[in-house]
């Protein structure tokens, strides 16, 4: 189920609702403080509690990517930096092709763009 952050206009009170989205829809928000129903959604809180997606139970996952982000969600920075390294560690070295006769092959850029001279 969503959790929704609110703020409230009148005693500046920031609180979190859980409801479903038929809920959401009905609206009839009020203050869990002063009970004021002059009440905003806080988007940006919302946007990092839940790092810009909605986080699904065991049951509902339903793709190996769904499972992948789950795992990964659970991860620490180091252990996320390791897997990183494990995996640059197991790519096959790239073999350069050879190029027909008379082709050169293009400088590598710097990674900036530079406009022609």
């Amino acid at each position: 189920m969503p959790t929704y952050t609110f703020i409230c206009t009148k005693c500046n009170h920031i609180f979190e609702l859980f409801r479903t989205f038929k809920e959401y829809d009905e609206g009839g928000f009020k203050c869990e403080q002063c009970g004021s129903s002059k009440v905003l959604r806080d988007y940006q809180n919302d946007a990092i509690g839940v790092e810009m997606s909605v986080r699904k139970g065991d049951g509902e996952l339903k793709t190996l990517g769904d499972l992948a982000n789950r795992n990964r969600d659970r991860m620490s920075s180091d252990q996320k930096a390791e897997l990183n390294r494990k995996h640059n560690e197991y790519k096959a070295p790239v073999q350069k092709k050879e190029l027909p006769k008379g082709m050169t092959r293009m400088k590598k850029s710097s990674g900036k763009f530079q406009w022609p001279k």
